[in-house]
């Protein structure tokens, strides 16, 4: 079951990767999270750095852990987390609300939360797996769409109910990823991709300023709330400040804790949603470019795991964690960019946050137990 010869099997070429945006990480919160009015001494181990240090404690150990396991055994676990999933879910509309939204579980004693939405989205990649493989040659069918979709639309409208619009779009991709490598009919994946395109590209016009966000408003709030189109707005103050601290960081930025905009807390969310930014405008466009680089590297290399898988069920197991990564890197640095809507969409190993740190390293590890078993027939 586990086994930790396979450790010594995993792709290094990845942990530099992953330590190095750690380290981004620690340095952005540290930056962000001052407590001098608290302390009265300027710190570099703050609370929240302490935290998030805990955080990558928690989620190495679970790194470790899937990656010595045998994937085949998610198997076993896919409905048991998928149903568990469910009911964490539908039980967070029976609790207090925390910021006005139904999103986060009180932890007793511990101070924490845990945000099921995120569980929910690893639970979701491996019960598609399991079922696509299950379905074996029948995959192709109507039917087998039918049913795959229905696994996936009780977790979308369970999490857009919170609300949580982000969680909720990054399921799509994410859905769309599976269909394709699982072998859902092809005329499938079109109609979703062009549906998802047309999606893309009206947002895209109303942030480039090609279509009026206002003028559009009498049509969108017949099918949208008003709180729910107000998300489109281009001119919201978070967006014009994530564009104004990526700005002012120029091609160098201004320096570990030197940034004025971010340092003045004049960008919301600078250690959780807007990481990007405020790392931007403390080490500059060299800064983001290196970020992305890593990024980039990190998502090749979780392809390249789908690429070698030695079976159905690690090849579309992979396939949606390596989009999983992918649609997360992308749409929040699309909504920093003023590109997309803000919707609290974490930079995975970047943004400040014990559910999104967990998972994606549990993913991570995910994906090295399928890498260290290709060769196994």
């Amino acid at each position: 079951m586990w086994n930790h010869q396979y450790l010594k099997r995993i792709d290094f070429r990845t942990l530099p990767i992953i330590v190095a945006l750690m380290v981004i990480s620690i340095l952005v919160i540290a930056s962000t999270t001052s407590e001098v009015q608290i302390t009265g001494e300027d710190i570099f181990l703050t609370s929240t750095v302490k935290n998030q240090i805990q955080r990558f404690g928690v989620g190495t150990l679970c790194y470790l852990f899937f990656a010595g396991l045998d994937y085949h055994k998610l198997r076993e676990w896919a409905w048991i987390l998928y149903v568990g999933t469910i009911l964490l879910l539908f039980g967070l509309f029976f609790t207090e609300s925390i910021q006005h939204v139904h999103r986060w579980y009180r932890i007793p004693f511990i101070g924490g939360t845990l945000q099921p939405s995120e569980y929910a989205k690893l639970s979701l990649v491996l019960t598609l797996s399991w079922f696509l493989e299950k379905k074996g040659r029948s995959v192709g069918d109507w039917r087998t769409f039918f049913q795959a979709s229905l696994i996936v639309f009780i977790p979308f409208i369970l999490i857009l109910k919170q609300p949580d619009l982000g969680s909720a779009m990054v399921l799509y991709p994410m859905t769309l990823g599976m269909f394709y490598f699982g072998g859902i009919q092809r005329k499938v994946i079109r109609i979703m991709s062009m549906m998802g395109i047309g999606v893309l590209i009206l947002i895209s016009l109303i942030f480039t300023g090609l279509l009026s966000h206002e003028e559009l408003r009498p049509v969108a709030t017949k099918v949208l709330k008003e709180y729910q189109y107000e998300r489109f707005d281009p001119d919201t103050y978070h967006h014009q400040a994530a564009k104004t601290a990526i700005a002012l960081g120029g091609y160098t930025g201004s320096g570990f804790k030197k940034s004025v905009f971010t340092g003045r807390q004049f960008l919301p969310a600078a250690h959780t949603d807007s990481v990007f930014p405020a790392f931007a405008e403390e080490y500059g466009i060299f800064g983001a470019i290196f970020m992305l680089l890593l990024f980039f590297g990190l998502i090749y290399y979780s392809f390249q795991v789908t690429a070698v898988a030695r079976d159905h069920f690690g090849r579309v197991l992979s396939a949606g964690i390596a989009v999983y990564l992918a649609i997360h890197v992308v749409i929040n640095i699309g909504m920093m960019c003023g590109f997309l809507p803000i919707t609290g969409v974490p930079l995975v190993l970047v943004t400040y946050g014990g559910s999104s740190v967990t998972l994606t390293m549990s993913a991570l590890g995910i994906l090295q137990s399928i890498y260290t078993r290709r060769f196994m027939f």
